[in-house]
């Protein structure tokens, strides 16, 4: 009789082993325009990817040029591209969108991205829109993102004016990257930690590199930190930023600034705001273009501590994507 009952145990767990759930794989899809891969446009496999998946789906992209809209929708989180070459410039996800051309700055980029712990990395996210060829509403984005948890490592996002939107709902970490555009070219009210970027300002004349519009709310919005700000304007023409919301916070720390940066006063006002009721600071930049003064804000030692890229990013959840 016991014996009996050890092999009915035995078999019980058996059975039950088969009905716990297996931890869910995670999938790759490749891409490849020349169709040696599973699909030939980022969406399609965008597309392919499960809905409200819990692990996380790899899309590797061989290189060549991508001209197509792609959209990483709210439902598909934990979404990589990732560029297979040997830089990200041989990957590229380009198109021409324009707010005059498609409702407005918001409704303007190449690359929209809603889902939540999305990833890029080794590729490029472009614009190519003129915009001297409208009259107005010539913002024309590279990447729209509306993600929280958001990783950009080794990309480049190339753009005219507004090339990269932190929406309210995300925050960024970008790494070792290039961003290039003219006017308010990295915005929003989201909170972003560029660091060890690449900033390029491209417009003869120069202009504002940042426009935040961080809630009174947020203690965080923009630190620009150990990144190098360069252009192709004249020297003294290019600023920090502009306030496109009252409270925008920008803090650009330990960075490397060139001539190309108006150092009698690196940042301006913006509808109606005042940069001087904003929350704008550097602290212990370097370069040309670095100075102090009563129109250059310095963030104090004993603050620092508490401007960190880990500071930016924890929020409730703690997250610390900076390793």
């Amino acid at each position: 009789m016991a014996s009996r009952s050890r092999a009915s145990l035995v078999l019980a767990a058996a059975v039950a082993a088969l009905f716990v759930p297996r931890p869910a794989e995670a999938a790759t899809l490749m891409v490849a325009a020349d169709g040696s891969g599973q699909y030939r446009t980022v969406q399609a496999a965008v597309d392919a990817a499960p809905a409200n998946g819990t692990s996380r789906t790899t899309i590797t992209i061989k290189p060549g040029t991508y001209r197509e809209i792609v959209t990483v929708p709210a439902n598909k989180p934990m979404i990589t591209l990732q560029g297979t070459g040997s830089a990200p410039s041989q990957v590229v996800i380009v198109n021409n969108h324009s707010a005059y051309h498609n409702g407005g700055t918001f409704n303007s980029a190449t690359t929209f991205v809603y889902g939540k712990d999305f990833v890029a990395t080794n590729l490029t996210m472009a614009n190519d829109f003129d915009e001297s060829s409208v009259p107005s509403d010539q913002q024309a984005l590279a990447l729209h993102l509306n993600a929280d948890r958001a990783v950009l490592r080794n990309v480049r996002l190339l753009g005219d004016q507004d090339t990269f939107l932190i929406n309210d709902a995300a925050r960024a970490y970008v790494v070792g990257s290039y961003i290039e555009g003219t006017v308010d070219f990295i915005f929003g009210g989201g909170t972003a930690v560029l660091d060890g970027c690449d900033i390029y300002e491209k417009r003869s004349t120069g202009a504002p590199i940042t426009a935040a519009r961080t809630a009174a709310t947020k203690t965080y919005g923009f630190l620009v930190h150990r990144s190098h700000i360069r252009g192709g304007s004249a020297a003294g023409t290019t600023q920090l930023g502009r306030p496109w919301g009252p409270n925008a916070q920008v803090l650009y720390r330990e960075s490397t600034l060139d001539s190309v940066l108006k150092t009698s006063q690196p940042w301006t006002d913006m509808s109606g705001n005042s940069w001087k009721n904003a929350r704008f600071a550097e602290y212990r930049n370097t370069g040309a273009g670095a100075g102090t003064g009563t129109n250059r804000p310095q963030l104090a030692d004993s603050q620092a501590g508490s401007y960190t890229p880990q500071r930016y990013l924890a929020g409730s959840d703690g997250w610390n994507p900076v390793g």
